[in-house]
């Protein structure tokens, strides 16, 4: 008896010694498995609307509208040939012309300034990145009066140009704020040396510093070009017919009769495809990038 009690009792410990890591096991593999579940609903539920919207382009207006949703319908590129032929191209025309050149001004600009108020300090640098900051908290609906009157008096109104200086001027903030956190990351080393060998400063921050920071650049690039790109206020408020943007075009398709559910989403989907398109094109040096400013 006494034997068979010492086995019982020794049998009882290694199965209190051992239950406790297999049900933390058990129990980590149920937390990670909810969790996997819970991202894949999240994610449903943001990509959700971006796929309701290409199906809706593809059907015709009446099975746009039934109630419930037809999901079994036959696809016609009608919707989109009704958008090119309500003169979608010089839209979309304009929105690349406003977006590619606000986007070269920004970083034309705003790589020397993040240069000089990070690898360069000088006196004053901290009240210059507070005056950049502190233009991003002025709601531009209380400034849309001026500007209005501004480019009426300088015959900008319905001009993409008002459009560039704007849109330059609204992303060299956040720009300068941007690349400042990704010159930050270049070790001064690297500087050290090129001066050494006799670099000056154009030819120290075009062969030694940019390549570093290319990818920081790309993605500051990316977010002023989404920005320039979806941007609607300006553009509805100081063009009209020769320099409406894409924005500007979309809101056509809101009328008295009601909303053009398909034509509307077909126009989304091709005004989407232009930033879809570049995003993919540069999401390697988007991720670089955005870890390159990260905080460590």
């Amino acid at each position: 008896m006494t034997a068979s009690t010492a086995s019982t009792a020794s049998a009882a410990s290694t199965a209190l010694t051992e239950d406790p890591p297999r049900a933390r096991g058990r129990r980590g593999r149920a937390g990670r498995a909810a969790l996997t579940t819970l991202t894949w609903v999240v994610a449903v539920l943001f990509v959700f609307p971006l796929v309701w919207m290409v199906l809706t382009s593809f059907k015709q207006e009446a099975d746009a509208y039934t109630d419930p949703p037809r999901l079994f319908f036959t696809p016609t590129l009608d919707q989109f040939a009704r958008v090119l032929d309500r003169g979608f191209l010089p839209y979309l025309g304009n929105s690349a012309f406003v977006t590619v050149l606000s986007t070269l001004f920004v970083l034309l600009l705003g790589v020397p300034a993040a240069y000089a108020l990070s690898l360069a300090p000088v006196r004053g640098t901290s009240n210059a990145l507070g005056f950049f900051l502190s233009t991003k908290m002025l709601p531009i609906v209380a400034a849309i009066i001026p500007l209005y009157v501004i480019a009426q008096n300088v015959q900008l109104l319905d001009n993409v140009w008002a459009l560039v200086v704007l849109y330059t001027a609204m992303n060299l903030p956040l720009a300068i704020w941007m690349m400042r956190s990704f010159f930050l990351e270049v070790p001064k080393e690297v500087i050290e040396a090129g001066q050494m060998d006799g670099a000056r400063l154009p030819t120290l921050l075009l062969r030694v510093v940019l390549p570093v920071v290319a990818p920081g650049i790309a993605a500051t690039a990316l977010i002023c070009v989404i920005f320039s790109w979806t941007e609607f206020f300006y553009a509805v408020n100081l063009t009209s017919a020769r320099a409406g943007s894409v924005p500007v075009f979309l809101v056509g398709f809101i009328t008295s009769e009601g909303l053009y559910w398909a034509q509307l989403s077909a126009a989304a989907l091709l005004a989407s495809l232009p930033v879809v398109i570049v995003g993919w094109i540069a999401q390697n040096y988007l991720v670089r990038g955005l870890s390159m400013g990260a905080v460590k």
